[in-house]
């Protein structure tokens, strides 16, 4: 490996480094003021008035007056029983109550947690859906702490399942009404608010109904790490734009723009509230919480705002996707929610549409046919090699040029000592009689990088791989260990992943066959090779073992080609004939270098002056 060679790989790893920082890199932003914190966790758990039922158990039937000034309209639904209602399908299962006309859990059937159990994406009495309604003395009432009538689960022509909640006021013809429809084999349930006489109720004025949502992601994964990283809120607004933030880094957000839709993602799961027929939500705002401890990644307390007409029979369509960060499933809705698998990101996010054009059109082939996951790996390792098969070439030979003139180099570099420019300069009328392009072996190696970067955003976020297994990794899309430590080492972790430790060594063995092709006097350029994947080590630790898997099976390819090439295929004696033979050829400079040679000689001459 020549020195062009080095710089090449050099800045190759030094990009992939700052790229794998720049996505790792964990900010911890302050919490929320307590106050805040205090005011949200009031504003949205359970109701419950201890006066009022000490009243109740007393009198022994409900005081219809107080009722009445606490509840307004909706006294009625102040109290009652909740009743279990279930709308299921083959992929998903949701317990819907009473208590709110809401979603109690949703199971997603086909997945199960890191630890084996039923995963669920709502568990708790933390996970509402809730309108805020007007009561009496200016206040305003969540309707998941009031009872609905209805429940009733109905089976409908197409195969899908209808269940309507219905929430009165004392006055005849006006309610709230939640209509859910579960489609056959969809993850998206159809989500209508209707509302019928309200705008008797609605204060005049208002133009907008507050839909709450309160979502609590419990630890699915084997590491909560790296959920938290994951656990993130995208959406779109209507005029196209995407963008996202982390709940760790982000506690507090606002959206003044018109939304189309709106995600809690997890690493492979995510809840989508979208709306539907060309409407939109007016607005959001979102707030943020990360347990310090515990197995809840994060929690978020999401108000989005609902234009309200104020008509008479007023509906409003949305629909909520409960389900995995599967690319094709995502793009099916063709609204951009696929945006939300971090396919490339930062300066990088060009890297998404080698995943979208060629990694997953191939993964996705191979897994058509083939069930082991580990085997795709493979031949899709082999695929990109032979993609990147002429820059590998061309690197090659580059090499091998330099080797031959290594020896007139190392002359040059003798004979001008110190003076770097006069070197410079010669080498450049080395290269230029010899016909040898001294970026040959830097650039093929930049031409590589989006394949890596695009690896490195590919493995980690493909739900395909999740808790599928392969050789001694259990689970490729986490990382593989052979050995749990009893303690942390900086930089490290507190366990031991084969496959990373392989790739180490292969990029060690790879650094030590190119040894003597590297600039001997140039310490940086002589240790760089052998810096690189110890630095990585550390980095790749934790990362998913499909991975460290793809780039242990890529070194192995290298060192192989390397050997098949220098040894069978790239003749050092014709190459060195050759270049003698374009040393006796006349010289023709280029424009480019007729600058460069004049702009190096004016700084020399400058330098003489100076010298005087």
């Amino acid at each position: 490996m020549d020195r062009n060679s080095v710089i090449g790989f050099s800045l190759l790893g030094l990009l992939l480094v700052g790229y794998i920082f720049f996505n790792t890199k964990q900010q911890h932003a302050a919490e929320l003021e307590k106050a805040r914190q205090d005011s949200i966790a009031e504003a949205n758990k359970p109701k419950v008035n201890t006066d009022t039922t000490a009243s109740y158990a007393n009198a022994g039937t409900p005081d219809s007056t107080r009722l009445a000034g606490e509840y307004g309209a909706f006294a009625g639904a102040a109290t009652g029983t909740a009743q279990k209602a279930v709308l299921e399908n083959k992929v998903l299962k949701i317990t819907f109550s009473s208590q709110g006309g809401q979603p109690e859990t949703v199971e997603l059937k086909a997945f199960k947690t890191f630890a084996g159990t039923p995963l669920l994406l709502a568990n708790s009495s933390f996970n509402r859906i809730s309108m805020k309604v007007p009561a009496n003395n200016n206040t305003l009432l969540n309707t998941a702490d009031l009872y609905f009538a209805g429940g009733n689960v109905q089976q409908l022509a197409d195969g899908s399942q209808s269940l309507v909640y219905r929430l009165a006021t004392a006055n005849p013809g006006q309610y709230l009404e939640f209509v859910y429809t579960l489609k056959q084999d969809s993850y998206a349930v159809d989500f209508d608010i209707h509302a019928v006489g309200l705008e008797n109720v609605i204060p005049a004025g208002q133009k907008s109904l507050a839909l709450q949502w309160d979502n609590e992601n419990d630890k699915q994964e084997q590491d909560m790490q790296n959920e938290r990283l994951n656990n993130q809120v995208h959406y779109k607004t209507t005029d196209g734009k995407h963008d996202y933030f982390t709940l760790q880094r982000t506690n507090h957000k606002e959206l003044d723009s018109k939304i189309q839709w709106l995600s809690v993602k997890q690493q492979f799961f995510n809840t989508t509230f979208i709306a539907k027929k060309d409407r939109s939500f007016d607005k959001a705002e979102i707030n943020t919480k990360v347990p310090e401890s515990g197995n809840i990644v994060g929690q978020t307390f999401t108000t989005l705002e609902i234009p309200y007409d104020r008509a008479h029979d007023f509906t409003f369509p949305i629909e909520i996707y409960y389900g995995p960060n599967h690319y094709k499933t995502l793009k099916s809705y063709d609204i951009g929610l696929e945006n939300i698998i971090p396919l490339g990101t930062g300066i990088f996010a060009f890297v998404k549409y080698v995943n979208k054009w060629v990694i997953i059109p191939v993964f996705n082939f191979l897994s058509g046919f083939i069930h082991n996951y580990g085997v795709i790996i493979i031949l899709l390792t082999l695929f990109i090699r032979l993609l990147i098969a002429p820059f590998t070439y061309q690197s090659y030979v580059s090499s091998a040029k330099m080797k031959v003139l290594k020896p007139e180099i190392d002359e040059l570099r003798k004979k001008h000592g110190d003076d770097q420019q006069a070197f410079g300069m010669d080498q450049m009328k080395l290269f230029k009689s010899a016909g040898v392009n001294p970026l040959g072996g830097c650039l093929p190696a930049v031409m590589q990088l989006p394949i890596l970067v695009a690896m490195y955003s590919f493995f980690p976020s493909s739900i395909e791989l999740r808790q599928e297994s392969f050789l001694w990794a259990k689970d490729l899309s986490t990382y593989d260990s052979i050995l749990n430590l009893p303690f942390n080492i900086p930089f490290y972790g507190n366990h031991i992943s084969l496959f990373t430790l392989l790739m180490t060594a292969t990029s060690l063995m790879l650094a030590f066959n190119n040894r003597g092709m590297a600039d001997q006097s140039n310490p940086v350029m002589k240790y760089m090779p052998y810096i690189f994947p110890i630095m990585l080590l550390g980095i790749f630790n934790k990362l998913a073992s499909a991975l460290t898997f793809y780039y242990f099976l890529s070194n192995v390819i290298s060192i192989l080609l390397q050997w098949v090439i220098q040894k069978f295929i790239i003749n050092h004696d014709k190459i060195h004939a050759q270049i003698q033979e374009n040393k006796k050829k006349p010289a023709s400079k280029s424009k480019w270098q007729e600058r460069l040679e004049d702009m190096q000689k004016r700084q020399q001459d400058m330098q003489g002056r100076k010298g005087k």
